[in-house]
């Protein structure tokens, strides 16, 4: 490979490294092109780019775009999923697939300047989708409100029913 080659590569990579808050790295020893292409396309669904890309020019993308702690998951033949905007997604799509395909071996990842071993891109990945936590959240939230009108609803109830039992009190002692 020439040296404009794996300048270029490295300034790709750089710029990769650069522009995402998420990425994992996986070993892709054993996969066919055609399961490659087919991971490939599933990342692609969730936002994410896999590159297989060269150890060395890798740790020296890593060391020009300040993401030196990724130099750790670089080790044999290494597939990075970069992520876009759904950082758990790739995650969740890298998770699945080691599942059915044991070619596919998850190292590790970094969210958000975090280093990440396998095991923390299993447990992302165990997470339930963004919609489910917010509204598990919102759930939360509502109980006590939920509960204070309910209180409320019972207080003006009962107010409402001593003010017609004393209306009707007051009705029966005038007519009697």
């Amino acid at each position: 490979m020439l040296r404009k080659e794996k300048d270029a590569i490295i300034e790709e990579t750089v710029r990769l490294l650069s522009d995402t808050e998420a990425l994992y790295v996986s070993d892709y020893r054993g996969l066919t092109v055609a399961q490659l292409t087919k991971l490939r396309a599933a990342l692609r669904e969730r936002g994410a780019e896999l590159h297989v890309l060269k150890n060395t020019l890798t740790a020296i993308a890593a060391e020009r775009a300040g993401r030196e702690n990724i130099k750790e998951l670089l080790s044999g033949p290494t597939a990075v999923a970069f992520c876009g905007e759904d950082l758990l997604g790739p995650a969740k799509t890298l998770s699945d697939y080691a599942r059915t395909n044991q070619a596919l071996v998850v190292r590790g990842g970094v969210l958000q300047g975090s280093l990440l071993d396998a095991d923390g891109v299993r447990r992302l990945a165990s997470l339930p989708p963004r919609e489910v936590l917010v509204g598990q959240v919102v759930g939360t939230m509502a109980a006590p409100l939920t509960g204070l009108v309910t209180v409320l609803q019972g207080t003006i109830s009962s107010f409402v029913r001593a003010l017609n039992q004393v209306a009707e009190q007051r009705a029966a002692a005038g007519e009697a």
